[in-house]
Order: structure tokens, then sequence, then C-alpha cells
């Protein structure tokens, strides 16, 4: 190792010290980027075991005056053994931060309810990416719902942070290289001034800035993101931020971002300004070349002995290109020197830089998932009458009440308070779409039978059945609305598990053009609050087998009137007839009236008298015997002929002659 000067030195995890000397190296970073540092390094062993240097943790350190200035770690992602000369054979090295494994590993699962520190440290854990730092400054609220779908790690990691206005960086702290996550530009250090030296300088204790160009280009000035959510339907969900030093360029140039994967006014208002200034991450930069590696992404300086005052200020590095040759370290080149030039690019000190927005997964198309809930739950919705699902891809999530977020039912028809309401139901299969293919908004529009969940009947048999069932709250009864459509044969039928409740506002109207049967195997309840009119064309029968038959009139009158044939009354035991108040009045307007009893016939009038007109003759034949009893006075006639007359005392009054006939006359 030289004594003064600037060399380098590359240590690989495994390998013996010095194994390998430096020839030249192009080292190449910026913010939110994965390095790439390619070393060409020349070693006396011609057969290094390529398997043992790939995934070795590698250091490349500069040094000057045999003082570290800087180190590079990072892991052998690819090598090759090139041509071996007398002494040495050459190899190149291919190095990336531990990161860069992300890349490699392409993934879908589900994050709910996590925070991006808590997504990344899942997914660095899972990479083996172990030294890393947050320094996050401004609110970044959880997700409810942030999926992955078919991504790399590193292009997943990539979009959240760049939707949440976070860069990263390579930081070297104590001999420690971390990844650190930022959301501002003071959370970056400072490092020592350095001066501005256009011409090579002979002070080889200090660097310099040999070259500082300025730039300007046009970029966006604005972005204006809208969003929706069906939770606040007349929020206007819409915000507008203009990007900072526009007086070069016009204000005109604006980039619409819908929908903005936003849903309240904090997310709108962070995530509107990430972007613009994402878009706007190069309006203003500055190219320069040094020969210090300490201008790496991640530093701030302040620039000194420009000739332009105004360039004398702070500034922060946000790419550089690190180029280091160092041809001594192989043998017979031992005269030439080592040489370090560092193209870097940077932004005003205080602007905070942002990556621009990156795109997201677009869903090709629907898919399928399976409604979870609980253990023993059939019907899992909250108060949306969203439900939870799982996705056929989920390796991660288990298939319960924690499988998704809620995801909304499209309904056959949906207003504010009226239409269809359906619940898909546990173990049922549904057809999800997104909302503008976006994998974090997903709705259900549709659901489908599987071998497990066959269609109501027996399919194709009843291919010509139109079926609504539904199916019982942990049971097996139903409720169905069923159609038969097969030719002559047609159908309607209905089926309620239980009760069935009908209300009608207003008229109802049933027209039945053949029979109708109603069977009803317990009580029938007919209460009509005002007239009821039936109407039979022909005969109408009644029958009760069973108990009895009361026809109750509470107020108003009973009429039964048959206008032609004949009325007929069958009682097996007895008759009775009870009248409260008024009286009973039998007319017979035409044909006479035959009253035929086979038993007893009584007549009783306990108050009032009996008055029969006849307006023809009265024939009165009796079998046996005729009493009539008055008081004291009784007659009796039987059927021997024997007339018997009782009373206390007779008179006879005729205005005509009284003629007394008999074989004997006895007068006492």
């Amino acid at each position: 190792m030289p004594a003064y000067g600037t060399h380098f030195t590359l240590d690989v995890e495994g390998q013996e010290d010095e194994t390998f000397a430096v020839v030249e190296f192009h080292h190449h970073e910026s913010f939110s980027s994965l390095f790439t540092l390619n070393v060409t390094a020349a070693s006396i062993n011609p057969a290094v075991p390529l398997d043992q240097l790939l995934e070795s943790n590698a250091t490349l350190s500069i040094f000057r005056d045999n003082i570290k200035q800087r180190s590079i770690r990072g892991i052998v992602t690819a090598c090759e053994q090139g041509d071996s000369g007398k002494h040495q054979t050459l190899y190149s090295l291919q190095i990336h931060p531990p990161f860069w494994r992300s890349a490699l590993r392409r993934n879908s699962r589900i994050f709910q309810n996590s925070g991006i520190e808590g997504i990344v440290s899942t997914l660095f854990d899972e990479m083996l990416v172990t030294q890393w730092q947050s320094r996050l400054s401004d609110d970044h609220p959880k997700r409810e719902f942030c999926v992955q779908f078919m991504e790399t790690d590193y292009d997943f990691i990539s979009r959240l942070l760049a939707e949440e206005g976070i860069f990263t960086c390579e930081e070297e702290s104590d001999g420690v290289q971390q990844l650190i996550l930022c959301d501002s530009a003071e959370s970056l250090p400072d490092i020592e001034p350095i001066n501005y030296h256009p011409e090579p300088s002979e002070d080889t204790k200090l660097y310099h800035v040999m070259q500082f160009r300025r730039s300007a280009q046009i970029r966006p000035a604005a972005v204006t993101t809208q969003d929706y959510t069906f939770r606040a339907p007349s929020w206007p969900g819409s915000f507008n931020h203009m990007g900072d030093r526009l007086d070069s360029q016009y204000p005109i140039y604006e980039i619409f971002d819908y929908p903005g994967r936003f849903k309240d006014e904090g997310r709108g208002q962070a995530f509107t300004r990430y972007q613009t200034e994402g878009w706007r991450n190069n309006a203003e930069m500055v190219s320069g070349v040094s020969d210090s590696p300490k201008l790496y992404p991640g530093v701030r300086f302040e620039l000194k002995e420009h000739p332009c005052a105004d360039l004398n200020v702070q500034w922060q590095v946000v790419s550089s290109e690190l180029i280091g040759e160092q041809p001594q370290a192989q043998i017979g080149h031992e005269g030439e020197g080592t040489m370090l030039t560092n193209y870097f690019q940077v932004i005003p000190g205080q602007q905070t830089w942002r990556p621009a927005p990156l795109p997201k997964p677009q869903m090709d198309g629907p898919q399928t998932a399976v409604v979870t809930g609980p253990p023993g739950e059939e019907i899992f919705c909250d108060e949306h009458g969203r439900v939870r699902v799982k996705f056929t891809w989920d390796r991660y999530n288990p298939a319960d009440d924690s499988s998704s977020c809620w995801i909304r039912v499209s309904q056959a028809w949906a207003g504010a308070g009226f239409g269809n309401l359906a619940i898909p139901r546990v173990g049922q299969e549904v057809i999800v779409d997104f909302l503008n293919g976006d994998p974090d908004q997903p709705i259900i529009m549709g659901r489908t039978y599987h071998a497990d969940n066959k269609s109501p009947g027996s399919l194709p048999g009843t291919k010509t059945q139109m079926t609504l069932r539904s199916k019982t709250y942990k049971g097996g009864g139903y409720n169905e609305l069923m159609f038969e459509d097969a030719t002559n044969q047609e159908l309607l039928s209905m089926h309620a598990q239980k009760d069935m409740y009908t209300v009608v506002e207003n008229d109802r109207t049933t027209e039945v053009k053949h029979d109708d049967h109603t069977t009803i195997t317990h009580d029938q309840t007919l209460d009509v609050n005002n007239e009821q009119h039936t109407t039979v064309k022909k005969d109408c029968t009644r029958t009760v087998t069973e108990g009895s038959h009361i026809v109750t009139v509470e107020k108003g009158e009973q009429h039964i009137k048959v206008n032609t044939g004949q009325r007929s009354l069958f009682v097996a035991n007895g008759h009775s007839v009870t009248i409260k108040d008024g009286g009973e009045t039998n007319t017979v307007q035409a044909g006479g009236q035959n009253n035929t009893i086979t038993g007893d016939r009584f007549l009783t009038v306990k108050e009032g008298n009996q008055t029969t007109d006849i307006a023809g003759e009265l024939k009165l034949t009796v079998g046996n015997a005729i009493t009539i009893t008055c008081g004291e006075a009784k007659l009796e006639i039987k059927n021997d002929g024997s007339v018997t007359l009782n009373g206390v005392k007779f008179t006879f009054i005729a205005s005509g002659e009284v003629k007394v006939e008999g074989k004997e006359i006895t007068l006492n």
C-alpha cells in the first residue's frame, strides 16, 4: 500500500486479504435507485472459485495518503474470470446493495392496515436487508388495503415510496453502510465545504470541484389530482399544487391524475405536492466534476470560491458517477498513476428531492375469489353490505374474517333506501373487478357456481327453469321464486320456508282463467275493513268437515237471496234460530210451503199473540189426537171420532139457526 496519493482496495468476504488488486472501477448511484459498482481486479490466483464470490459481501475502499476517504459496500451479484497473464488473472465483479435482492423476487400479496415503514420492514426482513434507517418527518398514515400484484419487491417498494414522497440513498457512518429513507432534505448530513478550482491543483491534500455547470429545463408546472370515496359521494376530492420557481416557464403545463389514490384531505394535499415536486425534481440542476469521492447522493455541502457568487451556497448531491483507475495494480504497469473522477449532479440544498411518480400495475380483468368470514359464520358483512374475500393468488392471508379489506358488492339496483340486496355468503365464489384497474380498489361484480357450489335444480334437466332461491341462515330451508319455461308446462312457483307477508298499498287484482286451489293446513283469518263481494257464476260449495260454521253479523243485516231455483237446508241434528230483537218474517211469493218434521215440533210464543191469516182454506190432518187448552177450557179430538169440549161456561151465539144432530142426544 503506497504511503501517499490515492489508491483503492477490494475486500471480498471469504477471500484472503489482497486477493484482488483493483485495476479500475465504475460506480453509479442516484437517489431512489440501486447503485451499480463494476470492478476490474487482478489476482495472482488464476482460479478463484466464482461460486464463492456470488452473494458475498464486498467492500471497495478509497484511500488518500493512507487515510480511508470512503467505502462502498454491497454484495457480489455477478462475476467473471477474464484473461490470465504470466503473473495475474483479471476478474470482473459487479456489486449491488443488499436492496438489489428485492428486484429478483416477483410476488403478489396483500398488506392491510399497514404503514409504509411496516410494509418496507417486512419486505426488507425477507430479503435480508438488515442495515437500513427511516428518517421520515411527514405523516404517512396506514393504508387500509395495499396490494402488490405481479411486481418485484423492488418495484413495489419504489412505487409506494414515490407515492409517499420518500427517496432513498446510501449512507456510510462509523464503518456501517445503511439504506436511508428520507422525505426531507433536512434529514441529510452536511460535509465539509469544498472549493471550486477549475485547474488541477498542486495541493493534493484537498479535494476540489473542477467543473460546475448550471442547467434548467421546462418541466410540468402543476399537478391536479382527483379521487372519489363512496363514504362521501359528494366530496369534490380535487387538489392542485403549483411548483416553485416558475418565472422562467409558462404555468400551463399541468399533470392531471385520476384516481389520485387518496380518500381524505390530508393524503390528497400531500400526494399532490409530492407528485409536483417529483415531476420537477430536475427542473434546475448543476452538473459538476470533482476529484472527491465524498460527493455522493445523500450529502449536502457548501461550494466556495466560485466566481459566480450565487453558486457559493449549499448544494445537495442527487447522483454520482465515480470512476477510478489504478493501472499499476497490474504487474508491468507500475509507472502509471491513479486517477479518480466524480461526475455528479446537485440541486439546491434546501430543496427536497422527490422521486417522479411510478406507474401502478393495472389489473388485466376480473378475478375470482371466495367470500370469507369468522369460523362458523355463514353471512359476514358490514353496514355497507361489504364482504371480505380470499383471492386465489393470495398465499399469505388466512381464509377468515381478516383475509382482505371490506369489498363493496355490486347489486342489480341500488338507490337511496331502495333497490336490490343480496349479500354473498361465506364460501361462495365471486367475480372481483377493480375500479380503474387499480388492485387496491376491488369491487365484486358478480357470483358464479363451481363444483362444490352447484346451482338449484339438476342441470341440464332443469335448463328451462329460472330460479331465485335463498338459503335459511345456518339451516337447510329456503325461500324460492321459480319460473318454468318448458313448452306447455309453464309455471310460476313460490316457496316460503316459514311466513309470507304481503302488503298492497292500494288495489289488488288477481285473475285465474282456470281452476284455483288453495289448501290451508291450519287456521285462516280474513279481515275486510269495508265491504266484501263474492260472485260465483255456477255452483258454490262450502264444506266444514269438522267443527262449527259460525256467521256473525255484528251490525247491519244478513240477506240470502236465491233468484232462480230452490234453497235447501239440511241439518243432521238440531236446528235453532234465535231472534233477539224484532220479528221474523217468512214470505213465499209463489208456490207453496212444505214443512216436513219426522220428530216433534214445538211452537212457543212467550209474549204477545200468534195470528194466522189464510186467504183460502186451512186443512189440518193429525194422525192421533188434537188437544187445544186455554186456561180452564180444553178441546180434545181423537182419531176414534170422539170430540170432548170442557169448560166452565159455554156461550153459543149464532145469527142463524143452530142444529145439533146425533144418534142420541143426551142433555143433563
